[in-house]
């Protein structure tokens, strides 16, 4: 699904060759940098650097793995996955579906702002009652890669859709190279690629995208705009799980509109939904 030499050409056409001292004409026909300028600057032969690029080297050096993250200016999460895929020799083992019930109580716990768990291919496997309502699906939830770009009706959840898009299409490459060995995996890309051309060019991009926390804005069809800060929980268990807490400053309008949410629950008898998980192995 994913591989060490497509990310090495696609950080190399990204380099401004005048930012590492290489001069420019209107003559240069090429997108970056050369294969023999990265193997010059990072002090490898060209041929070596050429066969990574083929997919035919031995596995690099940590040391050589570092001479390139300097030379391809890369940032501290493509610099891990460019590491990770390097090592793919030795295969992460694809993690299961479950969830402890330890975790499901303390999603229990969550009462006033929206979470949820989430695994590696972005399947929601629980939700509190709040992310129910936000995302208008009962709990467990839809898969968000496919939410999002397969779903035409629910674009307008999202009012910054097309940074949405590339958090998730940056995710899911990081979970390619993490889990390279997963089928599901592989069976959604394959999915979000034949029914998105949006997503086919962000993927052929190869860029990597690690959101821990961060602004998310949702446009509800009752409650309105919703401007939530996200904060993701990874397990350190290697499982992949994450748990994503939406919640709203004390006193701001977003605040105001999960009350409203809660409210137009309890309207309609939803008093509490039941949160469960979703096995999927």
């Amino acid at each position: 699904m994913d591989d060490l030499a497509g990310f090495l050409r696609t950080r190399r056409s990204r380099v401004d060759p005048a930012a590492v001292g290489i001069p420019t004409d209107s003559r240069r026909r090429v997108a970056g940098l050369r294969r023999e300028e990265v193997a010059h600057l990072s002090g490898v032969s060209v041929d070596y650097y050429v066969r990574l690029e083929q997919g035919r080297a031995t596995q690099p050096s940590e040391q050589v793995l570092d001479a390139l993250a300097r030379v391809l200016d890369l940032d501290a999460t493509e610099r891990e996955h460019l590491h990770r895929l390097a090592r793919q020799r030795r295969r992460t083992k694809t993690p299961g579906g479950r969830v402890r019930p330890e975790l499901l109580r303390v999603l229990d716990l969550v009462a006033d702002a929206p979470a949820l768990i989430m695994n590696h291919r972005l399947d929601v496997l629980a939700g509190n009652r709040l992310a129910g309502l936000l995302l208008g699906r009962p709990m467990p939830g839809p898969n968000i890669a496919r939410h999002l770009f397969l779903e035409e009706a629910e674009r307008g959840l999202y009012a910054d859709w097309d940074n949405c898009t590339l958090d998730v299409v940056g995710h899911l490459r990081l979970a390619a190279g993490k889990f390279p060995d997963d089928p599901h995996l592989a069976s959604l890309i394959g999915e979000l690629a034949m029914g998105s051309e949006r997503f086919r060019r962000l993927w052929a991009r190869a860029d990597v995208r690690a959101r821990t926390h961060g602004r998310k804005v949702y446009r509800h069809p009752l409650i309105g705009l919703l401007e939530l800060h996200q904060e993701n929980f990874s397990l350190p268990d290697e499982s992949g799980i994450e748990l994503l807490v939406l919640s709203a400053p004390p006193g701001s309008p977003a605040e105001d509109g999960l009350r409203l949410l809660a409210g137009l629950g309890a309207d309609t008898g939803d008093a509490r939904p039941p949160v469960v998980a979703r096995t999927r192995e």
